[in-house]
């Protein structure tokens, strides 16, 4: 899990893939967070995204960072504890003045997660990490 952390966090942007009924929706995202053991995203509670995963919570992320690129299969559930909250409101402090106060902030940790690192390039073997 630390691995995925720290690829999603130097690529500073991942893509977020979420089903919409029988539509695929993909979004950039930034947020990444380990709390309490566990790997977390954050949205706003009111925003489409949140609607989709409630829905059907399985997700896919995909990032690159030049060198490697990440396929990240999950199963996402909302943590409504204030202490986790917190935690992503800590670790991305510019999100405070728009979710702080307002009780919008949603935060969702994986489970059932199988992530693929894929060497682009250079000729390498793909790598798998699950937790």
């Amino acid at each position: 899990m630390q691995k995925v952390y720290d690829f999603l966090k130097k690529t500073g942007t991942y893509y977020l893939a979420t089903v919409d009924d029988d539509r695929p929706r993909i979004r950039p995202f930034g947020t990444i967070n380990i709390f309490d053991g566990k790997l977390y995203i954050q949205t706003g509670k009111n925003k489409d995204v949140a609607k989709q995963i409630a829905a059907n919570p399985k997700a896919e992320i995909c990032a690159y960072d030049g060198e490697t690129w990440i396929r990240l299969n999950c199963t996402l559930v909302e943590d409504g504890r204030e202490e986790a909250k917190e935690s992503m409101l800590a670790a991305y402090p510019f999100l405070r003045a728009r979710y702080g106060e307002s009780g919008d902030n949603a935060v969702f940790y994986m489970t059932n997660a199988t992530a693929v690192f894929y060497p682009f390039g250079n000729g390498g073997e793909p790598e798998t990490v699950t937790f």
